[in-house]
């Protein structure tokens, strides 16, 4: 196996934690560990911290400075370093802060919009002004391969999309009949300025360590019910499935676009210089069977943009908060990022290649988003790895990936 053929190239190097806690960094077929590297200045009591938040906390400098000492020694790393990837089982690779999710795909908004709000304007009258979000619960970001168990709440009479204010009915408690995934990428804080600071969209990506891919587990039912006037909700606290591999922002460089031209133009606060955003592919799987195909280059509203966003008003942000993309979704037809969106709201099925169909996601499906830049499995391309997890029943105890 090649490094192109791998996509964990040198050019590449994502982190990752193994069961043991230590950090590990893939490379071709195989994991270094750091514990047991060599020719690094951080020490070994950083990599057997158990999660990344220590090298977080050395700074920008020292991540660079890691990175080019791997990039220059991997040749020479002894034995014991290294590892076959296939026989490394990764946990959670960081401790996660606070979580927020935005909403910065036009495509995905508009669709969403059309869906819901057949008779009115697809987007909301703030949508092209600011980067909105909502802040999601940390406590339920698990590693890729967790199991997802199908969440209850209160579920409105009639279809989810319509009004739920029909005289005589009322809401009914129970597991949730349309479960969705949503296409993400997410972006790793790895230094956070205090509370009361804010961070300007020219030096917001320096405060990024890297990124992952994210499926934002989706209630659409329980959503819709409970979402007027403050949002989501229970629709989607229950669970976030993260990647195990963080790539660093870094090796995304040369995968850099100029994103969407904005109107009407941003507030000062807002604007970023070109390009500002990446070009990442992504895929979504349901039983391994592709429902849809699409990228990050078109997102209208940046990483940097969303951070500047988020710490404006002085929140701040701490080493280790997580922050989405929301649904990635493009033009056509196959490049939504969520069932919603490729079944209509639940009113047209999708086919899988196995002959079987879909409207939202049975107990014992399996959902897969992987994700990669330049030509897959073409020279020079980089891997995300992928970020999956299996539906279980409502209640059912769940095991460890």
């Amino acid at each position: 196996m090649s490094p192109d053929d791998a996509g964990f190239g040198a050019d590449n190097l994502p982190y990752g934690v193994d069961e043991a806690g230590h950090v590990v960094v893939a490379w071709r077929h195989e994991v270094i560990d750091l514990v047991h590297a060599t020719g690094l200045d951080v020490g070994p009591e950083v990599w057997a911290s158990g999660s990344l938040n220590a090298f977080f906390a050395l700074g920008p400098d020292a991540w660079a400075a890691t990175r080019a000492q791997l990039q220059a020694g991997l040749a020479d790393q002894p034995d014991r370093a290294r590892r076959p990837r296939h026989q490394v089982r990764l946990v959670l690779p960081w401790e996660v802060g606070d979580y927020a999710d935005f909403y910065a795909s036009l495509e995905h908004a508009s669709n969403m919009g059309r869906i819901l709000r057949p008779d009115g304007e697809p987007l909301p009258p703030a949508w092209r002004h600011l980067p909105i979000g909502y802040h999601g619960r940390a406590g339920t970001v698990v590693a890729s391969g967790s199991e997802i168990p199908r969440p209850a709440g209160l579920i409105g009479p009639g279809d989810p999309a319509a009004a739920h204010d029909q005289p005589g009915q009322q809401p009914e408690f129970g597991p949730t009949r349309r479960l969705d995934v949503e296409v993400e990428l997410g972006f790793v804080i790895g230094s956070g300025v205090a509370r009361g600071q804010s961070i300007p969209v020219t030096d917001a990506e320096r405060h990024v360590f890297g990124v992952v891919l994210v499926n934002d587990w989706s209630a659409r039912d329980i959503q819709a019910f409970e979402y007027q006037p403050l949002g989501p909700f229970l629709g989607k606290s229950f669970a976030t499935s993260v990647s195990p591999w963080v790539v660093p922002l870094a090796a995304l460089e040369p995968w850099r676009v100029d994103g969407p031209v904005q109107q009407p133009e941003p507030s000062a606060y807002l604007k970023a210089g070109e390009p500002r955003g990446y070009d990442v592919g992504l895929q979504l799987s349901i039983n391994d069977q592709v429902v849809s195909t699409t990228s990050s280059a078109g997102l209208y509203w940046s990483m940097a943009q969303q951070l500047a966003h988020l710490t404006v008003n002085g929140s701040g942000v701490r080493a280790g908060d997580l922050l989405a993309s929301g649904t990635i979704s493009g033009p056509t037809a196959g490049t939504e990022g969520s069932l919603m969106e490729l079944t209509g709201g639940g009113r047209r099925a999708l086919r899988l290649g196995d002959g079987t169909t879909r409207t939202w996601l049975a107990d014992g499906d399996k959902a897969t988003i992987r994700g990669w830049c330049g030509p897959r499995g073409g020279p020079g391309w980089l891997s995300l790895g992928d970020v999956n997890g299996t539906v279980v029943p409502c209640g059912q105890e769940v095991t460890p990936p």
